[in-house]
């Protein structure tokens, strides 16, 4: 059977994860110390911020899906964490220093190998854009996520302008024109804050918090000198706003 042109992204946008990661291991050689401190950081930030809703049981589950080469539940620290990443095979190898620090399964977010209401915490740390089916991978969060548990989400959104942008951008991917732009190679959508939040309707949460980042990047837009096209148009139509929620499992 032919492959659809979304798996066909998926796959794309999959090789130039693994390339970039792969440039990027050698870069950081010999700095890993660095990086550990900054993985810690952002591990505690979401930490605490969980924690600030409901307390965290030293024997919850933890999962993130989409765990990455630099994911947040390295140093999560969670007894029974795990990360699940198609590539979690390869940055194991990799990264090391830390990947090694929890277990770490080899599967796509749409169809995660696990039974229904298996974990306590579910996070999912801005990678769904980057996957087939960024709704299927939502709904697979909640699946697995016990009643009561929480879920943390993030996910860039942008002005409706790249979304249009990446629609031709697929459209002539199909076509086999051989005009790759990497931002819009990288991921396979481009979501528009309504449409990110459309993935979480009629699931069986509730939404404890929700920030939109949609100020953020204008000011970070306008912060430093443009260094090309894609750096102006920022400045007339955001960019990669990110778009984070906490939610609840209903019981």
């Amino acid at each position: 059977m032919p492959l659809s042109n979304r798996h066909k992204r998926a796959r794309r946008a999959l090789e130039r994860q693994l390339e970039y990661q792969q440039r990027k291991a050698k870069s950081v050689a010999g700095r890993e110390s660095e990086i550990i401190a900054a993985m810690q950081r952002s591990s505690k930030r979401v930490r605490d911020l969980l924690a600030s809703y409901k307390s965290i049981d030293s024997r919850a589950r933890v999962i993130e899906v989409g765990s990455g080469a630099h994911g947040l539940i390295f140093y999560f620290g969670a007894m029974f964490g795990v990360g699940v990443d198609p590539l979690a095979v390869e940055y194991s190898r990799m990264f090391p220093a830390w990947q090694r620090c929890v277990s770490t399964v080899a599967s796509v977010g749409e169809q995660l190998p696990f039974p229904d209401e298996t974990f306590h915490i579910v996070l999912c740390d801005n990678v769904v854009d980057h996957a087939e089916s960024p709704s299927g991978i939502v709904k697979e969060l909640v699946r697995v996520l016990a009643p009561g548990g929480l879920l943390y989400f993030t996910v860039n959104i942008h002005h409706q302008l790249y979304s249009v942008v990446a629609t031709a951008h697929a459209a002539w991917m199909a076509a086999d024109l051989p005009f790759e732009i990497g931002p819009f190679a990288d991921h396979t959508t481009h979501l528009t804050l309504t449409e990110a939040k459309r993935m979480l309707e009629g699931l069986p949460i509730n939404v404890l918090s929700e920030r939109q980042g949609i100020a953020e990047a204008k000011e970070r837009a306008r912060k430093f000198p443009p260094r090309h096209l894609g750096d102006r148009l920022k400045r007339l139509f955001f960019k990669n706003a990110l778009f984070e929620i906490v939610a609840e499992k209903k019981s």
